[in-house]
Protein backbone atom coordinates (compact mmCIF):
# COMPACT_ATOMS: atom_id res chain seq x y z
CA UNK A 1 0.00 0.00 0.00
CA UNK A 2 1.39 3.35 -1.00
CA UNK A 3 -0.51 5.59 1.39
CA UNK A 4 -1.76 4.74 4.85
CA UNK A 5 -5.40 3.73 4.96
CA UNK A 6 -7.36 4.52 8.10
CA UNK A 7 -8.75 1.48 9.94
CA UNK A 8 -11.00 1.26 12.99
CA UNK A 9 -10.97 -1.99 14.98
CA UNK A 10 -14.04 -2.56 17.17
CA UNK A 11 -13.40 -5.56 19.44
CA UNK A 12 -13.99 -5.96 23.18
CA UNK A 13 -11.01 -8.31 23.57
CA UNK A 14 -8.29 -5.79 24.46
CA UNK A 15 -5.35 -8.11 23.83
CA UNK A 16 -6.64 -9.33 20.45
CA UNK A 17 -7.45 -5.75 19.37
CA UNK A 18 -4.00 -4.43 20.34
CA UNK A 19 -2.06 -7.30 18.71
CA UNK A 20 -4.13 -6.97 15.55
CA UNK A 21 -3.63 -3.18 15.53
CA UNK A 22 0.16 -3.59 15.72
CA UNK A 23 0.16 -6.17 12.94
CA UNK A 24 -1.99 -4.06 10.64
CA UNK A 25 0.07 -0.94 11.38
CA UNK A 26 3.10 -2.86 10.11
CA UNK A 27 1.07 -3.58 6.96
CA UNK A 28 0.61 0.15 6.27
CA UNK A 29 -2.68 0.93 7.98
CA UNK A 30 -3.24 3.81 10.40
CA UNK A 31 -5.18 2.04 13.14
CA UNK A 32 -7.58 3.18 15.87
CA UNK A 33 -9.04 0.60 18.23
CA UNK A 34 -12.03 0.71 20.57
CA UNK A 35 -13.90 -1.81 22.71
CA UNK A 36 -17.54 -0.80 22.28
CA UNK A 37 -19.98 0.62 19.70
CA UNK A 38 -20.44 3.95 21.52
CA UNK A 39 -16.72 4.72 21.48
CA UNK A 40 -16.52 3.45 17.91
CA UNK A 41 -19.12 5.94 16.69
CA UNK A 42 -17.21 8.76 18.38
CA UNK A 43 -13.89 7.75 16.81
CA UNK A 44 -15.56 7.07 13.46
CA UNK A 45 -16.98 10.60 13.32
CA UNK A 46 -13.62 12.09 14.30
CA UNK A 47 -11.27 10.18 11.96
CA UNK A 48 -13.53 8.91 9.13
CA UNK A 49 -11.79 5.56 8.60
CA UNK A 50 -11.69 3.82 5.22
CA UNK A 51 -12.13 0.41 6.87
CA UNK A 52 -13.77 -1.10 9.96
CA UNK A 53 -13.02 -4.49 11.51
CA UNK A 54 -16.07 -5.30 13.60
CA UNK A 55 -16.40 -8.12 16.13
CA UNK A 56 -19.79 -9.84 16.02
CA UNK A 57 -20.14 -10.29 19.79
CA UNK A 58 -19.22 -7.06 21.58
CA UNK A 59 -19.54 -7.86 25.27
CA UNK A 60 -23.00 -9.31 24.74
CA UNK A 61 -24.13 -6.83 22.08
CA UNK A 62 -24.46 -7.90 18.46
CA UNK A 63 -22.02 -6.13 16.17
CA UNK A 64 -24.62 -6.53 13.41
CA UNK A 65 -26.62 -3.73 15.04
CA UNK A 66 -23.67 -1.42 14.48
CA UNK A 67 -23.32 -1.88 10.69
CA UNK A 68 -26.28 0.35 9.72
CA UNK A 69 -25.18 3.37 11.82
CA UNK A 70 -21.73 3.14 10.21
CA UNK A 71 -23.29 3.02 6.75
CA UNK A 72 -25.32 6.14 7.57
CA UNK A 73 -22.12 7.98 8.51
CA UNK A 74 -20.21 6.75 5.45
CA UNK A 75 -21.66 4.74 2.59
CA UNK A 76 -18.22 3.83 1.23
CA UNK A 77 -16.59 2.49 4.42
CA UNK A 78 -15.50 -1.15 4.00
CA UNK A 79 -16.72 -3.21 6.96
CA UNK A 80 -15.32 -6.67 7.70
CA UNK A 81 -17.00 -8.72 10.43
CA UNK A 82 -14.76 -10.99 12.54
CA UNK A 83 -16.35 -13.55 14.81
CA UNK A 84 -15.73 -16.49 17.05
CA UNK A 85 -19.44 -17.34 16.60
CA UNK A 86 -19.45 -17.95 12.84
CA UNK A 87 -22.67 -19.16 11.25
CA UNK A 88 -24.31 -18.92 7.86
CA UNK A 89 -27.22 -16.91 9.33
CA UNK A 90 -25.00 -14.16 10.76
CA UNK A 91 -22.79 -14.16 7.65
CA UNK A 92 -25.79 -13.56 5.41
CA UNK A 93 -27.15 -10.91 7.80
CA UNK A 94 -23.79 -9.11 7.92
CA UNK A 95 -23.52 -8.98 4.14
CA UNK A 96 -27.12 -7.85 3.71
CA UNK A 97 -26.54 -5.05 6.20
CA UNK A 98 -23.50 -3.83 4.28
CA UNK A 99 -20.39 -5.68 5.44
CA UNK A 100 -18.04 -6.56 2.58
CA UNK A 101 -16.58 -9.64 4.21
CA UNK A 102 -17.14 -12.05 7.10
CA UNK A 103 -14.26 -13.99 8.66
CA UNK A 104 -14.36 -16.59 11.43
CA UNK A 105 -11.79 -16.16 14.22
CA UNK A 106 -8.99 -16.89 14.39
CA UNK A 107 -8.20 -15.17 11.10
CA UNK A 108 -4.62 -14.48 10.11
CA UNK A 109 -3.46 -10.99 9.20
CA UNK A 110 -3.04 -11.81 5.50
CA UNK A 111 -6.68 -12.97 5.29
CA UNK A 112 -7.85 -9.83 7.08
CA UNK A 113 -5.86 -7.54 4.75
CA UNK A 114 -7.22 -9.40 1.72
CA UNK A 115 -10.77 -9.09 3.08
CA UNK A 116 -10.33 -5.35 3.64
CA UNK A 117 -8.91 -4.70 0.18
CA UNK A 118 -10.75 -7.12 -2.14
CA UNK A 119 -13.64 -5.87 -4.21
CA UNK A 120 -16.37 -8.54 -3.95
CA UNK A 121 -18.26 -9.33 -0.72
CA UNK A 122 -17.48 -12.88 0.36
CA UNK A 123 -17.92 -15.28 3.23
CA UNK A 124 -15.08 -17.57 4.24
CA UNK A 125 -16.15 -21.21 4.25
CA UNK A 126 -16.56 -22.66 7.72
CA UNK A 127 -14.03 -25.41 8.25
CA UNK A 128 -15.00 -28.59 10.02
CA UNK A 129 -12.67 -27.65 12.88
CA UNK A 130 -14.51 -24.34 13.29
CA UNK A 131 -17.74 -25.90 14.54
CA UNK A 132 -19.76 -23.74 16.84
CA UNK A 133 -20.22 -24.79 20.45
CA UNK A 134 -23.69 -25.58 21.77
CA UNK A 135 -23.64 -22.32 23.73
CA UNK A 136 -22.64 -20.47 20.55
CA UNK A 137 -25.49 -22.08 18.58
CA UNK A 138 -27.90 -21.17 21.35
CA UNK A 139 -26.62 -17.57 21.26
CA UNK A 140 -27.11 -17.50 17.46
CA UNK A 141 -30.62 -18.88 17.72
CA UNK A 142 -31.64 -16.42 20.41
CA UNK A 143 -30.10 -13.52 18.45
CA UNK A 144 -32.07 -14.55 15.36
CA UNK A 145 -35.28 -14.89 17.40
CA UNK A 146 -34.64 -11.51 19.06
CA UNK A 147 -34.22 -9.90 15.63
CA UNK A 148 -37.42 -11.57 14.37
CA UNK A 149 -39.29 -10.09 17.34
CA UNK A 150 -37.85 -6.59 17.09
CA UNK A 151 -35.50 -7.16 20.08
CA UNK A 152 -38.53 -7.67 22.33
CA UNK A 153 -37.36 -9.93 25.18
CA UNK A 154 -40.86 -10.96 26.30
CA UNK A 155 -41.88 -11.97 22.76
CA UNK A 156 -38.61 -13.87 22.33
CA UNK A 157 -39.13 -15.71 25.63
CA UNK A 158 -42.69 -16.64 24.54
CA UNK A 159 -41.34 -17.87 21.17
CA UNK A 160 -39.03 -20.16 23.14
CA UNK A 161 -41.95 -21.42 25.22
CA UNK A 162 -40.80 -19.64 28.36
CA UNK A 163 -42.06 -16.80 30.45
CA UNK A 164 -39.64 -13.97 31.10
CA UNK A 165 -39.26 -15.23 34.69
CA UNK A 166 -38.47 -18.84 33.68
CA UNK A 167 -36.21 -17.60 30.90
CA UNK A 168 -34.24 -15.70 33.53
CA UNK A 169 -34.09 -18.67 35.93
CA UNK A 170 -33.04 -21.13 33.21
CA UNK A 171 -30.04 -19.07 32.17
CA UNK A 172 -31.67 -17.57 29.05
CA UNK A 173 -30.82 -14.14 30.43
CA UNK A 174 -27.23 -15.16 31.10
CA UNK A 175 -26.46 -15.57 27.42
CA UNK A 176 -24.43 -12.82 25.75
CA UNK A 177 -26.71 -10.24 24.14
CA UNK A 178 -29.75 -11.09 26.26
CA UNK A 179 -30.71 -8.62 28.91
CA UNK A 180 -33.90 -8.94 30.91
CA UNK A 181 -35.13 -5.72 32.45
CA UNK A 182 -37.80 -5.46 35.14
CA UNK A 183 -40.97 -3.80 33.91
CA UNK A 184 -41.66 -0.34 35.21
Amino acid sequence: MKSAKRLLIVDDDDTYREVLARSLTRRGFTVDGVANPGAALEVFRAVRPDFVLLDLNLDGQSGLNFIAPLRVLSSDVRIVVLTGYASIQTAVSALRLGAVHYLPKPANVADIVNALLEDEPTVEPLETATRMSVRGMEWEYIQRTLAEHGNNIAATARAHGRSVVTADRSGFAGLPGVELRPSL
